[in-house]
């Protein structure tokens, strides 16, 4: 009997679009929901703003790292070495997306601009971005423009959602 040999096909790939709109999102509501969570007591000091912004990108990658794990442990499949960390590279589009918040709160703690409600500009920005993901998918889809607004802001609507019941849970 000849003898086969079975070769780890390796991690299932998540396509680019797919990783980038489930990374944005998840950024953007989790950087969203970390600020509402981290402004709910009123600290609005440069430090405590420069404490804010490292527990964002501190949390964004620990959620990147939970994910690539959870993609990791899910697909049961035989691994080649270094798998686990292709698997975790793909999470990137998380990480960026909470980066222009973690920004956003770094830079009130270096005195940038005011500390004190920061909290909104950050909220805004990271609802845009719910709304251009959106809208560029549906674009994508090959929706109208009218079609595509309506999602954008369906889509923005639902982060809004999203992250007020984090807050009140919170």
């Amino acid at each position: 009997m000849a003898q086969t040999t079975m070769t780890a096909p390796g991690p299932h790939r998540h396509g680019t679009r797919e990783s980038v709109l489930f990374g944005g999102v998840y950024g953007s509501v989790l950087a969203c929901s970390m600020v509402a969570a981290l402004s709910q007591y009123g600290h609005a000091s440069r430090a405590s703003r420069r404490y804010d912004a490292l527990w964002l990108l501190v949390t964004a990658l620990a959620s990147a790292l939970a994910h690539s794990y959870a993609h990791f442990i899910a697909e049961r499949e035989p691994h080649r070495r270094f798998d686990a960390l292709r698997t975790l590279a793909d999470e990137w589009p998380l990480v960026t997306a909470a980066l222009p918040t973690v920004l956003l709160l770094a830079g009130a703690g270096w005195g940038w601009w005011p500390s004190k409600g920061v909290e909104y500009p950050a909220f805004a920005l990271n609802i845009v971005l719910l709304f251009t993901l959106g809208l560029v998918t549906a674009r994508q889809s090959r929706r109208s423009w009218p079609a595509g607004v309506r999602i954008g802001l369906m889509d923005a609507l639902l982060g809004v959602v999203v992250v007020v019941a984090n807050a009140i849970i919170k």
